[in-house]
Formats: structure tokens, C-alpha cells, sequence
């Protein structure tokens, strides 16, 4: 069964990026419509998650080595990073302390209560840091794991449109990719060139570094 379950979510992954290639349309980006059909598959059949992770755990693990490999591409536009290093910086803290402030305003609105407030907070940080972000600060672990995933997903789908009607050049397309969606946005990046791939990830690590030092301090700050 496990290797049912990996064969399944590479299969599915390479068939939906078959048809994201033909058709271009972001309700098709082959992470959200694998995470989909996976979903929908595990639903059917009565599968646990435990057993499906028995077998993609494997994928699991090459988590560490793809953001390893995003060294390469950052490597050659070290000139591009070494010019612009300012802005980024800069660009990267704002859009950390935008994406803290949206959350925070997005749960008083909708009026959850304090853990859950605490949750969506670090929602635009990479898993890894937005996890024991939000367990510093009295949010839910386990549920910080979604908000992420949907504040990935949310942004790789309506960055076509950003783009579109606002003149974002590579650097500045990869910057707000890395700092609102992370890891999917990132994975987004490659669609727009080398350039802006390394930009999305080193604004991922920077957003990552920043946010779990402004995590704490956002919420004493505000008192919440």
C-alpha cells in the first residue's frame, strides 16, 4: 500500500502537469490539483492519512534537499543580490509585517477566538518556522500546517493577476512570491525565469528568519 500511495501522488503530479502545461490556468497548478485528486482518492478508497504517509513520506523528505538545491540558482544571481540587496531586504520585512497585520486583521473580522488568532498569524512563513512560530506564541501547531497551505495556495493562484495589471519586474514578481506563499510560491517562480526563482528564494528565507523573530514581538506589541 505504501507504494500505491507514492506511485499515486507522483503519477498524479506529473499527469497535472501535463495538463497545467496545455492549458495555463491557475485553478490547474499541478500542487493544488494533486493535493485534490490525492485528497479526493483518500476519501474514496477509506485510506488514513498515517498509511498514505507511509508511503509519501518519501516525498516528505525531499523537502530539505529541493530547498537546498534553490542555493544554486541564488548562487548565480549573486550579482542581482548583491545590487539590490537593500530593496529586498526592505521589500521582504514589509511584506512580513504586511502578511502578520492581514492575518491578525482577517481573524478580528471574523472573530475567532485567541488561539486560533495566534494560528493564522505566522500563516506566510514556510511550514518548518510557521509551526514553532506559532507554538511560541499560543497557537496550534497542527492547524498553523493548513493556514500555511492556504495562504500558499491563495497566493499562487491570484499572483497571475497582480501581475498582470501591476508592471512587477522578475526581481519583484520573485520577492512577492517568496514572502506571501513560500515554498508554493516558489515552485510558482520557475514559471517566470532563474532570476525570479532565486529572488523567491531568498525572500522565503528571509521572510523565515524575519517572521520567527517578529512573531513574538508582533504579538506583545499588540498585547493579544
Amino acid at each position: 500500500m505504501a507504494f500505491i500511495m507514492l506511485l499515486l501522488t507522483i503519477l498524479t503530479f506529473l499527469l497535472m502537469g501535463k495538463i497545467y502545461s496545455e492549458y495555463r490556468t491557475p485553478l490547474l497548478t499541478p500542487v493544488l490539483t494533486t493535493v485534490a485528486v490525492v485528497v479526493a482518492v483518500l476519501l474514496i478508497s477509506g485510506v488514513s492519512y498515517e498509511t498514505y504517509m507511509e508511503g509519501a513520506v518519501w516525498i516528505d523528505r525531499l523537502l530539505g534537499p529541493a530547498v537546498v538545491a534553490l542555493a544554486y540558482p541564488m548562487y548565480r544571481q549573486r550579482a542581482v543580490l548583491k545590487k539590490h540587496f537593500l530593496p529586498i531586504v526592505v521589500s521582504v520585512i514589509v511584506g512580513v509585517i504586511t502578511a502578520f497585520g492581514s492575518g491578525y486583521t482577517m481573524a478580528k473580522v471574523l472573530g475567532l477566538e485567541r488561539e486560533l488568532l495566534l494560528t493564522i498569524l505566522p500563516k506566510s512563513l514556510t511550514t518548518p518556522i510557521a509551526v514553532p512560530v506559532a507554538s511560541e506564541i499560543g497557537g496550534i501547531p497542527s492547524m498553523a500546517v493548513a493556514f500555511t497551505m492556504i495562504a500558499g495556495f491563495t497566493a499562487i493562484l491570484t499572483s497571475p493577476l497582480f501581475f498582470r495589471y501591476i508592471p512587477f519586474g522578475d526581481t519583484g514578481k520573485g520577492i512577492a512570491l517568496g514572502t506571501a506563499a513560500h515554498g508554493l510560491g516558489t515552485s510558482k517562480a520557475v514559471e517566470y525565469g532563474e532570476e525570479t526563482v532565486s529572488m523567491s528564494s531568498v525572500a522565503m528565507s528571509l521572510a523565515a528568519i524575519i517572521g520567527s523573530f517578529f512573531g513574538p514581538f508582533f504579538v506583545w506589541l499588540l498585547a493579544i
